[in-house]
C-alpha cells in the first residue's frame, strides 16, 4: 500500500529523497534458491511540515514479523547496551520486586531477562512467534502479539506500567498515533517509556542507505520526535545519544509529566542549524550513495579480475540492501545466527553458512555487511585476518582493513 499524506501528521508535503527501486523483504531470508519472492517498492520521502522521514510503501507487518530470524541476543553489542540500561532505569525508577515493566518489541528476552534477574515483574509483547517461544523458554512472561492501542487498553484494567520499553521497534510501526496513545494509555500517571530509534542525521551524514528497508518505516530526527510525542500526550523529558548502536541511534525518555528536557531542545535548535528542517538537506544523499554502490562494484571487479574470492559477513537486513541495490554476490555469506544458516539471502539468493567457513574456505576478501558492529566482528574474526583475509567496510565510504 503506497502513501500520499505523512503517516505522523497527515500533511501532503512530502518530497523525494531517495528511490532504491524495487526490492525483497530484507529480513525474510529464503529456505531454498527456487523459492519465489515478493518485492516491493523502496523510496524514502520527506514531510515538510512535521519533518519525518519516512518510507512511502507499507508492506503488511504479518508479511514481515510472524517469522523473525533476527535474534538480539547474538549481538554482544546489543546485549550490552540492553543490560546498561536496565541498570540504569532500576535505579532512576527505584524499581524492585512491586513494579511492573513492559517492553514493546521484547525479541528473546535479551533485555528483560536483566530485570527477572532482580525479581522485577515483566512483560515482554513480541509479534514474531518464533522469537517470542525463545523468551517463553526463558522464563520471560511473553505474549505473542502485535501492539496495539487496543491492547495497550486491555491490559492498562489489570495492571499499568512503571516503564515501557521499545528499543527499535517504533520505526517498524505503521500506526504511529496508535503506537503513541497505547504506551500513554498503559504508563502510570508518573511512568516513563524509553525508546531508542535510528537517528536520520547519521543515515544522510554517513550514507547509511542499507538501514532503509521495509520494516524501517520511519526515520527519525529529535524535531520530529518532539513532533510525534508532544501531540499525544507525551513530554520527551531527556533524550541520549548512541553513536554505536545501529549506525548512531537516539534514546528518549518521555513521560506523561514533566517538560521538554533542555538538552532535547539543544539537539532540535542544532538540527534547525544544520538545516534538517529542510528538504535541501537531503537533496546530495542520493548522489552519495550511488558513489558508493560504483566504488563498491569496481572493488568486486578489481578482485574478481584478480583471481580473488569475496565472501560476506552478516546476514542482515542491511546486507540484504546493500548487496540488491548493488548488485554484488559473494560466494557465501557468514553469519553467527544458526537460525540464519543454511538459508539463502533475498534477492541476490546467495548462501548462509556458519562464520567457520572464512577459516575452511579462506576468501581473500569478506564484504561486512553488519558495519555498525564493525570492531566487535574485527574482534570475533581474529583467526581469518590472520591468515590474510581482509574485510571491506562499505559505510560511510568503501575501505579495506
Amino acid at each position: 500500500m503506497k502513501i500520499t499524506t505523512c503517516r505522523n501528521c497527515g500533511s501532503q508535503l512530502l518530497k523525494e529523497v531517495l528511490n532504491l527501486g524495487r526490492m525483497p523483504l530484507a529480513n525474510s531470508l529464503l529456505k531454498s534458491k527456487d523459492e519465489v519472492e515478493e518485492k516491493f517498492p523502496l523510496e524514502v520521502v520527506f514531510c515538510e511540515n512535521c519533518y519525518l522521514l519516512q518510507l512511502t510503501e507499507i508492506v503488511p507487518p504479518e508479511k514481515m514479523f510472524s517469522e523473525y530470524v533476527y535474534l538480539s541476543s547474538c549481538c554482544e553489542t546489543t546485549l550490552a547496551n540492553a543490560k546498561e540500561l536496565t541498570q540504569k532505569l532500576i535505579k532512576i525508577k527505584n524499581l524492585n520486586k512491586d513494579s511492573f515493566v513492559v517492553e514493546i518489541g521484547s525479541n528473546d528476552g535479551y533485555l528483560l531477562q536483566y530485570l527477572v534477574e532482580k525479581g522485577i515483574s515483566v512483560l515482554g509483547i513480541e509479534p514474531a512467534k518464533n522469537v517470542a517461544e525463545i523468551a517463553i523458554k526463558k522464563g520471560i512472561r511473553t505474549l505473542p502479539e502485535f501492539f496495539s492501542l487496543e491492547l495497550a487498553k486491555s491490559l492498562s484494567k489489570t495492571q499499568k506500567a512503571d516503564v515501557v520499553i521499545a528499543n527499535n521497534v517504533l520505526a517498524h510501526i505503521p500506526d504511529i498515533d496508535g503506537t503513541i496513545k497505547g504506551i500513554a494509555q498503559l504508563l502510570k500517571e508518573d511512568g516513563l517509556f524509553v525508546g531508542e530509534v535510528p537517528y536520520a542525521k547519521d543515515l544522510i551524514d554517513k550514507n547509511e542507505f542499507d538501514t532503509i528497508y521495509h520494516e524501517h518505516l520511519s526515520y527519525f530526527s529529535v524535531s520530529s520526535l518532539k513532533n510525534i510525542f508532544e501531540s499525544r500526550g507525551l513530554k520527551i523529558i531527556d533524550i541520549e545519544y548512541l553513536p554505536n548502536i545501529h549506525g548512531g541511534s537516539l534514546r528518549i525518555f518521555a513521560s506523561p509529566k514533566g517538560e521538554t528536557g533542555q538538552n532535547v531542545l539543544k539537539m532540535i535548535e542544532e538540527e534547525k542549524k544544520a538545516g534538517m528542517q529542510k528538504i535541501d538537506y537531503y537533496r546530495d544523499f542520493k548522489t552519495r550513495v550511488e558513489k558508493i554502490k560504483e566504488t563498491l562494484r569496481n572493488l568486486v571487479s578489481e578482485i574478481k579480475d584478480k583471481g580473488k574470492t569475496l565472501a560476506g559477513y552478516g546476514a542482515s537486513a542491511k546486507g540484504t540492501i546493500l548487496l540488491n541495490y548493488c548488485d554484488i554476490k559473494p560466494e557465501f555469506v557468514a553469519d553467527i545466527n544458526p537460525i540464519k544458516q543454511g538459508k539463502f539471502i533475498p534477492g541476490v539468493k546467495v548462501p548462509v553458512e556458519s562464520p567457520k567457513k572464512l577459516i575452511e574456505r579462506k576468501p581473500d576478501y569478506t564484504l561486512l555487511l553488519v558495519w555498525n558492529i564493525k570492531e566487535e566482528v574485527l574482534k570475533q574474526q581474529e583467526e581469518y585476518r590472520k591468515i590474510g583475509g581482509k574485510f571491506i567496510i562499505p559505510i560511510p565510504s568503501p575501505q579495506v582493513v
